[in-house]
């Protein structure tokens, strides 16, 4: 949930949202924002009697009560997401030093600049963040000098203008060189599943088809 959309909610609706955490293999959920102590964000602290880490790579690893012993009649995938105990997400992150966890990004959709990991979710919620965006969605680009590039779609509110320059520019202000966007499409829509979820992987389909 990006921030600037959760803290417009709580304005318009006068109520607290409390953020959290999980996936159907963990029952599904993993942390939870404590009443009235929330930290704009993040997903909360880890339930009681589930333990979180994060490995070398960023990935978040579960393990306890709740996290499924495997999937049905399927050893090989089990085997992919279950080793040593712990339950690998497949989600990025990080757990600071009072235990608030924050997702960054899911861990395959990553895009790898120059051998640079960038996280498509942090330069879509900067672009939310410019007045004349309704909405945005970020992939990776096939390139031939960095691998790829962070390539951004965005949905344009109603009257409101902008170039790709300048909404380029505005992203470069707030992100390190090499997490900047490269190239900015307009669309009419940014495709979405029944539950409102991004479907980036619509979008690199429909790049790869350009020849992208």
């Amino acid at each position: 949930l990006p921030n600037e959309v959760r803290i417009e909610f709580e304005r318009v609706f006068d109520c607290e949202v409390r953020d959290g955490y999980g996936l159907t293999e963990t029952a599904p959920v993993l942390t939870v924002t404590p009443l009235g102590a929330g930290r704009i964000g993040t997903v909360g602290l880890a339930l009681p009697h589930v333990e979180l880490t994060i490995a070398t790579d960023g990935e978040i690893l579960a393990r306890g009560p709740n996290v499924m012993i495997g999937y049905y009649r399927n050893p090989d995938a089990t085997a992919a997401v279950i080793r040593d105990g712990w339950f690998y997400t497949g989600d990025i992150g990080r757990i600071d030093a009072d235990g608030y966890v924050s997702i960054t990004d899911r861990k395959k959709e990553l895009i790898k600049y120059s051998g640079f990991q960038v996280p498509p979710a942090e330069l879509e919620g900067i672009l939310l963040e410019h007045p004349a965006v309704a909405d945005s969605a970020v992939i990776g680009k096939a390139d031939v000098e960095h691998g790829e590039i962070p390539k951004a779609f965005v949905v344009l509110k109603a009257d409101a203008q902008a170039t790709d320059g300048e909404l380029m520019a505005y992203v470069a202000q707030q992100v390190a060189t090499f997490k900047q966007v490269r190239e900015i499409e307009f669309v009419d829509a940014i495709p979405k599943n029944a539950s409102g979820k991004l479907l980036r992987r619509v979008l690199v389909e429909q790049e790869r088809a350009k020849g992208g």
